[in-house]
């Protein structure tokens, strides 16, 4: 029986759904049905259609009570909202379902599980959530909540856990049939790891193991999770909280963390060789990844930053998106990012320019708009002389967004405190980057109000949101001391 709170929310996300225009949405970015969109959550493949579960609170464009808002899609771009999915209408979920993961049983159902919350009254009078997991079953559109919820309790927790931070498993079935899964945890010492259960049948868990341990060296918190195989490597990624710089590679704040290293699946054990963050820009947060049927591992994020993401929802109709699927792989020991191969059939209307050369400010023919890819390979002239090249997008006489290069500090900057934002949020990221034989290669998409930033073949990743008017659509490139030689393709994106 479907229950008060869940129909309640489908009725009014489909009368809320009418008053967004499509204008008003990203174009292949999925956006919320209405309301606020945070973490992807049970991103998987099922009934043939990708389904993507997203943190949904439908009655705002802010942060409220956790519902799973859920879409599909055929090609990961182009989404079609079904019902919400879940509601916090239990007594061991009453104050939110939050994130979680999704599989598919032996009889062909698809399994949710995800982190239920209870918020509990302190000896001090304050208030904390209890974090336990809990398991959903449905047939691709329904889901009821399982029976003996919570599967996961404190009472599952190793020695020395806090029971207020044990939340986002991910789930996955081996090859033998048994059932793992990972799920952030907060030491009471202030430190984090990931912990392991196990069970025979997706329903009854018991603790394994640790898996990973933070040891204090990244952030607070590790939120998010995921774990899996890429190119003879096994790959941890996490969303950490709290994290502190460490020159370019990690920048304060919220931020995601990748764990390459060898994995004895005899043992269950994780050993990492080495660490590098996910995305270095400014809007990307709790990713999560699946399995095409093809072989490729599939990355999703939320495009979003929970230290910019407040001032913005005043007077929205929706707030948040998900980022661009990314195809993954592993080279020279780093995890690499790549658009995933189908947007390749958005493209229209193909313009080339081969070695400009650009000396002040440049603007190129059929080289604009706000639904565009780009590809531009840089060669700088004169080193000793050269300070900086940019790339200026959603630009017009009073908004702009940069993307900057300083060869000699060999750092990428993106930049959009003249977005048209009218708060002193967090505004840029840098990164460093290493052109190859002399040539750096930025391969920019831009989608009505993001731009995603692959460099270097997807070496590096700079990932931000912008609110800019739709009017502001020019593109320009400009050099300040020096010369650089560019070559530019463009396509406009439908």
């Amino acid at each position: 029986m479907i229950s008060r709170k869940l129909l309640t929310a489908r009725a009014y996300e489909e009368n809320a759904e009418q008053l967004i225009l499509e204008e008003e949405r990203p174009a292949f970015h999925l956006s919320p049905r209405t309301g606020w969109m945070n973490d992807p959550n049970g991103f998987s493949r099922y009934g043939g259609l990708y389904h993507m579960f997203y943190q949904y609170y439908p009655y705002e464009a802010r942060w409220g009570l956790m519902h799973w808002g859920h879409a599909v899609s055929e090609d990961l771009l182009h989404w079609t909202y079904l019902p919400v999915a879940l509601a916090a209408d239990s007594e061991f979920d009453k104050d939110g379902c939050f994130s979680g993961s999704a599989a598919t049983l032996p009889d062909g159902r698809q399994l949710l599980m995800y982190t239920g919350v209870v918020l509990e009254i302190q000896s001090d009078g304050s208030t904390k959530e209890i974090q336990q997991q809990c398991l959903a079953v449905g047939d691709g559109t329904e889901y009821v909540k399982y029976e003996g919820n919570p599967v996961l309790t404190e009472r599952d927790l190793p020695e020395g856990s806090d029971r207020f931070d044990f939340r986002d498993p991910k789930i996955w079935k081996r090859p033998d049939g048994t059932w793992r899964c990972i799920v952030g945890n907060r030491h009471q010492k202030d430190s984090s790891r990931i912990l392991m259960f196990e069970s025979e049948d997706g329903f009854h868990w018991k603790w394994k193991k640790v898996l990973a341990d933070n040891r204090f060296r990244f952030g607070r918190m590790w939120e998010c999770p995921d774990f899996f195989e890429l190119d003879g490597k096994w790959v941890l990624l996490t969303s950490p909280q709290d994290m502190l710089p460490q020159g370019f590679e990690y920048h304060n704040g919220n931020g995601t963390l990748c764990l390459i290293g060898s994995f004895d699946e005899e043992t269950e054990t994780f050993v990492e060789e080495s660490n590098q963050a996910v995305d270095y820009g400014i809007d990307f947060y709790a990713m999560q990844t699946l399995l095409t049927e093809d072989g490729r591992r599939v990355m999703i994020g939320w495009m979003q930053n929970w230290d910019t993401c407040t001032p913005n929802t005043a007077q929205r109709k929706w707030f948040g998106q998900m980022s661009l699927p990314r195809e993954l792989s592993i080279k020279n020991g780093r995890l690499c990012q790549a658009p995933i191969r189908e947007l390749q059939t958005l493209r229209k209307n193909e313009v080339r320019h081969e070695d400009v050369r650009v000396s002040g400010r440049v603007e190129l023919d059929g080289v604009s708009g706000r639904k565009a890819e780009l590809i531009l390979e840089l060669q700088v002239q004169d080193p000793e002389v050269f300070r900086k090249f940019t790339v200026c997008f959603a630009e017009n006489e009073h908004f702009h967004t940069n993307l900057s290069y300083r060869p000699h500090e060999g750092t990428l900057k993106i930049d959009r405190k003249f977005s048209g934002s009218r708060r002193a949020v967090i505004h840029q990221r840098r990164t460093k980057v290493y052109p190859e034989n002399g040539i750096l290669k930025l391969h920019l998409i831009l989608d009505r109000f993001s731009a995603e930033v692959f460099v270097n073949d997807g070496q590096q990743t700079m990932t931000c949101t912008l609110y800019t008017d739709l009017s502001a659509e020019g593109i320009s490139f400009s050099c300040d001391g020096g010369e650089a030689r560019i070559s530019v393709t463009k396509w406009e994106l439908s």
